[in-house]
């Protein structure tokens, strides 16, 4: 009876010393598939996480902001450098035209190497005439008509009243063309002098239009 129960007290231990050791062990060993919830470093990327690339773009800075281009300058420091037009960079032409009637169409074009200006009208005398012909005011553009190189203007001259109600009339041999400046003042340079198609009659209702950029504009008047 005592050696049984003896036997039977270390059977008892035993059990209670695996029984502890499994316990043990269940505590101290990690789950192999239990993700881990540290936070990286501060400043620095996660395991596996790629870093982004540089931005290697260069930005432009105030050296290397594109320069306008422009053909020259005006006031405003744009656009192409204008003169005004004068006899010596232009070539004027005197035409007879069938409509409307009684009149002739002056032509100036530009021989210079760059723009002018055409202000305001042309100034005419007819043969030795004092006074220059006056002037169509309703015939004025709404801006200075400027004539590239190479390219023309044109100005009407009403000769005679359509209802023969003019005065003074006569036959007319040349005609003298002159420019007048920005100001309107007087006239700038030599004079164009032309020879008048045979025949050419005028009378004291004599005008001229202002410098018109197309010749159907200023035969309207």
């Amino acid at each position: 009876m005592r050696n049984a129960a003896v036997a039977a007290t270390a059977l008892l231990a035993a059990l209670s010393l695996t029984a502890c050791q499994s316990a043990d062990d269940d505590g101290k060993k990690p789950s192999a598939s239990a993700p881990s919830t540290s936070a990286p470093a501060a400043g620095k990327p996660a395991t596996g996480a790629k870093t982004p690339a540089a931005d290697k773009t260069k930005q432009p800075t105030a050296d290397t902001k594109p320069t306008p281009k422009g053909n020259g300058k005006t006031g405003d420091g744009t656009g192409p450098v204008t003169t005004a037009c004068t006899g010596a960079n232009t070539k004027v032409t005197v035409s007879k035209v069938s409509r409307p009637i009684n009149h002739l169409l002056l032509t100036v074009t530009n021989t210079g190497s760059k723009a002018c200006n055409a202000y305001h009208a042309p100034l005419l005398r007819f043969d030795d005439g004092q006074a220059a012909t006056q002037i169509m005011d309703e015939s004025k553009p709404q801006a200075v008509v400027t004539i590239a190189p190479g390219q023309s203007a044109y100005a009407s001259i009403l000769l005679a009243s359509a209802d023969g109600s003019g005065e003074n009339g006569g036959t007319a041999k040349t005609l003298a063309v002159m420019f007048a400046p920005r100001d309107g003042s007087g006239s700038i340079g030599n004079p164009h002098v032309l020879s008048l198609p045979a025949g050419t009659y005028i009378d004291d209702t004599a005008a001229v239009s202002y410098w018109q950029s197309s010749m159907s504009d200023a035969l309207t008047y």
